[in-house]
């Protein structure tokens, strides 16, 4: 298993073992749909696969990435830590500047972030585009609280410094990552779901849901950013494709810290027989960073429409 260099919220590495056994075996295209940190899509056993999110600058990240050469790709990155003067403790250890693995290096990088940070959002917000920008906000990333994307409102990068930098062991699964989606045969869309082109599908192909939560406190829940419309309008989505013979496996939780996915569990009760909802056993942690307890239970399911076996 590949798993993603980003540190996507809700990212399904962890559940990768549990899930694709789960997928058919005979799959044509493979649209991953809420595609993310890539972690499902990068390891799917499939001809072509299709990445789509809404979040334009992770798919320039990944464009980037399927773009330049291995050896191009780290030079630009180490380029930019050389240039801002970030911490680089793959090759000069903790004691180099001052600190050690326990307190982290927030306090010795970042100013020397903050630089890189509103670089990156003086040319995003100039309306560049290109790939020395998107490589910057990988660094930025790398750098970042938690190695979490976020933009505020007007579009700037607003994440603090964190407490690490580009180490061995993510430049490992930044070589893995790009090696295997440089040998796929891959497509990059930024649609919203509901403007996504499924007429090129057929009944070989399918398509994977890994959609924000709706019972879940996590980033892209605030601001109204997942809301009830929009979850009943992916199931209408779900059931469109449903209606032409195309695949499709839904990620989502129907219960979470005593909240209930009401919506999600009607629709289930309401095609009995049809849809078939596999449990899972949660194992990842990244759902939400600013949650203290990770453990409370949470029904986390895999919804299909297609036999197993």
């Amino acid at each position: 298993m590949i798993p993603s260099p980003l540190n996507y919220t809700g990212g399904k590495y962890r559940l990768l073992p549990q899930i694709t056994p789960l997928f058919p075996k005979d799959v044509s295209t493979f649209v991953d749909l809420f595609c993310g940190g890539c972690n499902v899509g990068i390891n799917a056993d499939s001809r072509r696969v299709i990445y789509n999110d809404i979040n334009r600058d992770l798919l320039s990240i990944y464009g980037a990435f399927k773009t330049l050469g291995r050896e191009c790709l780290l030079d630009s990155i180490y380029g930019i830590i050389e240039r801002y003067g970030l911490s680089l403790t793959s090759r000069y250890g903790y004691s180099h500047y001052g600190c050690d693995s326990g307190s982290g290096l927030a306090g010795y990088n970042r100013d020397k972030y903050l630089k890189l940070r509103a670089d990156f959002n003086e040319r995003r917000l100039k309306g560049g585009s290109d790939i020395c920008q998107h490589i910057m906000l990988y660094v930025l990333i790398v750098y970042a609280f938690n190695n979490q994307i976020r933009f505020n409102s007007d579009g700037r990068f607003n994440l603090p410094v964190g407490k690490r930098d580009f180490n061995s062991r993510m430049e490992r699964k930044l070589l893995d990552f790009t090696d295997r989606l440089k040998a796929q045969d891959c497509l990059f869309t930024c649609r919203d779901f509901r403007e996504f082109d499924t007429s090129p599908l057929t009944p070989r192909d399918l398509v994977y849901a890994d959609p924000p939560y709706l019972i879940t406190c996590a980033t892209y829940n605030e601001k109204g950013g997942w809301g009830e419309s929009a979850e009943r309008d992916l199931l209408a989505f779900l059931d469109g494709l449903h209606s032409r013979h195309i695949r499709f496996a839904l990620s989502n939780v129907l219960r979470s810290k005593g909240k209930e996915n009401h919506i999600l569990i009607r629709w289930l009760e309401s095609r009995a027989g049809i849809y078939t909802a596999v449990p899972l056993n949660r194992s990842y942690s990244n759902s939400n960073y600013q949650t203290k307890d990770k453990t409370s239970a949470s029904e986390e399911v895999l919804i299909i429409n297609y036999p197993l076996g």
